[in-house]
């Protein structure tokens, strides 16, 4: 069902109707900050985490959000009672607002706020199943020192052009590295390695995005009892792994089998790689902040 309404600075209007101005600095410049959230059955997943790295990611760049956390967490839930969808991918946008053409964020004197609720498949339904194909793109991560990739910016160039990559190579994602070599993360998630029972991730400290799917991850591996850590690593210690996957709000955790045409392991998602994708499914089932809790429609936060 497509939606019909989308949030735009206190207005739910209909979707046609959500117009932002060319002089806004999100879209002049890249400068603002954004979250994906996930609704399932009914239920906005993690929402508050994602609300409060929003709400850190504003902070880190001085952008003042011109409402409070729990407005913000009611608006996403009224969008998705609005537009009736129990199972969405939500988007929420906070730009420095409409300014000038010079760079100055000074000249932008509120921040816009919009949110969209629709639906969202990154990888088909056959890959999750099969394990996705990746490769490693030239193009290196942003350095923490520059632009750093914690902060969930309108500034994804830099994961774009890794992209572009990984789609002349007819590969699923692109892994990147840090400059220094090190493996960082995916274009648009974050990556695991399992070898000898161990998870390991990169550290936030590398310069990558600290995700919610990756928190929710390392949560559930530790329920089933194994080790999980936060250390660097590099490729030589990715093709040997024995199991791989991916997480991120849209692609949820999926498996990879294939990287830079090096098969992991048998070729064939890993079983623990498997087992948290079942445990993931089934705790998004279940948790989360009720859409449909509050009957009344209440008036959207200005």
């Amino acid at each position: 069902m497509s939606p019909n309404y989308a949030y735009l600075d206190g207005e739910f209007l209909p979707k046609s109707e959500a117009k932002v101005s060319v002089y806004d600095h999100g879209l002049l410049y890249g400068d603002g900050v954004f979250e994906g959230i996930r609704a399932y059955n009914g239920r906005a997943f993690r929402l508050r985490e994602h609300i409060d790295r929003l709400w850190s990611s504003a902070q880190a760049i001085l952008l003042t959000i011109p409402m409070t956390r729990e407005e913000m967490c009611e608006v996403v839930l009224e969008l998705l009672r609005r537009n009736k969808r129990n199972d969405s991918y939500v988007r929420v946008v906070v730009t420095r607002g409409v300014g000038d053409l010079g760079l100055d964020p000074r000249k932008c004197p509120r921040a816009s706020v919009f949110v969209l609720a629709d639906a969202i498949e990154m990888y088909s339904r056959s890959l999750y199943e099969k394990g996705l194909r990746v490769v490693t793109v030239s193009t290196r991560r942003n350095s923490p020192d520059a632009l750093n990739p914690a902060i969930k910016s309108l500034n994804y160039l830099n994961n774009i052009l890794g992209k572009i990559e990984a789609n002349r190579a007819e590969a699923a994602e692109g892994i990147m590295l840090t400059r220094d070599g090190l493996v960082a993360e995916a274009t648009a998630d974050n990556i695991f390695i399992i070898s000898d029972g161990v998870v390991r991730t990169p550290p936030v400290y590398l310069g990558i995005l600290p995700g919610i799917t990756r928190a929710v991850a390392m949560e559930l591996v530790q329920k089933r009892g194994l080790e999980v850590e936060e250390t660097p690593f590099t490729l030589q210690e990715v093709y040997p792994a024995d199991e791989c996957f991916l997480t991120g709000t849209g692609a949820e955790i999926v498996p990879v089998v294939e990287i830079d045409e090096r098969q992991i392991a048998d070729g064939r998602p890993g079983t623990i790689t498997q087992a948290l994708m079942q445990d993931f499914s089934r705790l998004v089932q279940t948790e989360g902040a009720e859409i449909w809790e509050r009957k009344e429609v209440s008036k959207a936060p200005r």
